[in-house]
């Protein structure tokens, strides 16, 4: 256990008991205890395992490199169709986590196995991903416009591509892309 996390489990919360059931259970496994993007991390050489983090409906143990554990329960998650190698496991209570506590051990072995091996989630690449024809309307119109875009990291140009091609009217496609010309010439990201 690792003292700087332990106000994470601490705080009185929905599911602090459930927090502290898989709290032991990975910590059984023999991962470092560390604190990550606010929420315990659960890590092996330096490389993210594994993560405990709640929402409003369930609590979960998030795997990194879920798109490649076999999931033989088809327990894993996928969170939202753009996430590409992390996936949950939710649970609604205590009980929930008892009754699969043998089945999640197996799944945080199989994680570490595959860490240890060395074997990764091959992302998408930025070109992989749709540019809606309004933005490129306004990139060849503004070859700035273009130098600044293509000077972001990959995981800005991600998150532009996305948010502009989400909208399914034309017009709300536009919205967006012209509010955040100023941002992207800046050379800053959607959430910067």
């Amino acid at each position: 256990m690792n003292p700087k996390v332990d106000w994470f489990f601490a705080k009185d919360t929905k599911w602090k008991d459930e927090y502290s059931e898989l709290r032991n259970l990975v910590l059984d496994c023999n991962l470092t205890e560390e604190l990550k993007w606010g929420c315990p991390c659960y890590t092996m050489d330096k490389s993210n395992i594994v993560l405990i983090h709640g929402f409003k409906n369930y609590c979960a143990l998030l795997f990194m490199q879920g798109a490649l554990l076999k999931d033989p329960e088809g327990i894993l998650i996928q969170q939202t169709q753009n996430v590409q190698s992390a996936r949950q496991i939710r649970f609604a209570d205590i009980q929930d986590i008892l009754t699969k506590k043998s089945i999640l051990k197996s799944y945080i072995q199989e994680a570490i196995e595959l860490n240890k091996a060395g074997i990764k989630v091959e992302l998408k690449k930025t070109t992989e991903y749709q540019v809606t024809e309004e933005f490129q309307v306004v990139l060849d119109e503004m070859p700035e416009l273009k130098t600044a875009f293509e000077a972001l990291t990959p995981g800005r140009q991600k998150g532009y591509l996305l948010y502009f091609s989400s909208p399914k009217q034309v017009k709300t496609r536009e919205a967006r892309i012209e509010k955040y010309i100023p941002k992207i010439l800046e050379g800053k990201g959607l959430e910067d």
